[in-house]
């Protein structure tokens, strides 16, 4: 009999393991990694194939600290998503293959996507 995945985290790992079968990232086109942790929130532009990280941004950026609504909650997260596409796109990244890192595509997830495809990234 299989094993049922009871915990939040087993769950989120399951998801994140299967999305990950099938995205890779690479230097014309990297892969636009979400991650969150209790009190903050990371996304980076991931190489796969030479395993660098091209460009990143999180809650913890001065950058970030210096905007009026410096928690993680939407707001922070679309804040994030536009500094982050900001970074990608002066890094000359046009192009990304979003990694919602196991997490279901709505909320935070999804604001920093929607913000990022404001500023001007293509996914």
């Amino acid at each position: 009999m299989a094993k049922k995945y009871t915990t939040k985290k087993e769950r989120r790992s399951r998801r994140h393991k299967r999305l990950r079968k099938k995205i890779t990232g690479t230097a014309e086109r990297p892969r636009f990694c979400v991650s969150f942790t209790a009190n903050n929130i990371y996304v980076q532009f991931i190489d796969d194939e030479n395993g660098c990280t091209i460009a990143a941004a999180s809650t913890l950026d001065k950058q970030f600290s210096e905007q009026k609504d410096a928690t993680a909650n939407m707001a922070g997260a679309e804040t994030v998503g536009k500094i982050a596409a900001e970074r990608a796109i002066a890094a000359g990244i046009k192009q990304v293959v979003f990694d919602r890192g196991g997490f279901k595509y709505h909320g935070r997830v999804k604001a920093i996507a929607d913000a990022a495809r404001k500023t001007g990234l293509k996914f």
